[in-house]
């Protein structure tokens, strides 16, 4: 399939000059890169602007709880690790309401990708500041500025270890599609962070604040093995905005380590017996 076939033909109900136009068009060519058949594809979202992404892409979707978008992508992993899984909501869904279940999956080294649109606001409930906002940052909702410290998702990636850490913009599709596809095939949980302005409710970190600071990691001989190295440029400020692959790792997965699911899929497993399971449940008597 090329890059056009995987675009759902829908109405799309985002607002003129979103970040998220080109993070669709990176994905559809992310996919046309890796080859992947569009049945083989599962796109798993929460809710909020950018999740509405699972009825714009055309592979399987699914649309979970806000907050819940890692948590059902590890569900759907393990139900079928033969499939490709990518994650991917706003930084609200994953960082704010989902940072549980992101640090966790993290830990475990589920074999799926999370594609963040980091706006720095809720876009879809006018325009809160989220977690990655900069501190005194100004909204309706905080007319006094943002008073906490801003969240650094790649910085909680590397200090966990994650095993693929990378982060893009917007408005450079081919180098996030590209970013995307190697994040997938590397093996293990895979956090992409896609800066994306908000012409609506941002009006801070637009495309032109963005053009002037970032860089691409790369072009400055960054390692991406050496983790210490990766922290320190997660942690440097926004003066200067990285894009790239921050930190790389091999090791096991989750479902490398499982027992079960060393034994096969586990959607494929015939279910157990009364009989089979008589002797489990006759423990709890």
């Amino acid at each position: 399939m090329n890059a056009k076939e995987y675009l759902a033909d829908v109405e799309l109900a985002w607002c003129p000059g979103c970040g998220n136009f080109g993070i669709r068009q990176a994905l559809a060519k992310a996919l046309a890169l890796l080859e992947l058949p569009a049945h083989r594809v599962v796109l798993v979202t929460g809710i909020g602007q950018a999740a509405k992404m699972a009825h714009y892409i055309s592979v399987n979707g699914f649309n979970g709880l806000h907050g819940r978008t890692v948590a059902s992508a590890a569900g759907v992993k393990m139900a079928r690790h033969d499939l490709t899984v990518i994650a991917q909501s706003g930084d609200g869904d994953l960082y704010g309401e989902g940072g549980n279940h992101l640090l966790h999956n993290i830990r475990r080294n589920v074999d799926i990708t999370v594609v963040a649109h980091d706006n720095r606001v809720y876009g879809l409930t006018k325009g809160q500041a989220s977690p990655t906002a900069a501190q005194g940052y100004k909204t309706k909702a905080q007319p006094f500025g943002s008073l906490s410290a801003p969240f650094s998702p790649a910085a909680l990636a590397v200090a966990l270890d994650a095993p693929f850490v990378g982060q893009s913009f917007a408005g450079d599709v081919q180098g996030t599609a590209e970013l995307i596809a190697e994040a997938v095939r590397h093996g293990g949980f895979s956090l992409v962070n896609v800066m994306q302005p908000c012409p609506v409710w941002n009006r801070v970190n637009t495309f032109a604040w963005y053009k002037e600071r970032v860089f691409r990691l790369e072009a400055e001989g960054h390692d991406a093995s050496d983790r210490l190295a990766a922290f320190v440029v997660a942690t440097s400020g926004e003066d200067r905005v990285f894009t790239g692959v921050l930190y790389r790792r091999d090791g096991p997965t989750f479902e490398d380590r499982h027992p079960v699911l060393q034994e096969g899929v586990l959607a494929d497993r015939p279910l157990p017996t009364a009989a089979e399971l008589e002797p489990l449940l006759s423990e709890f008597a």
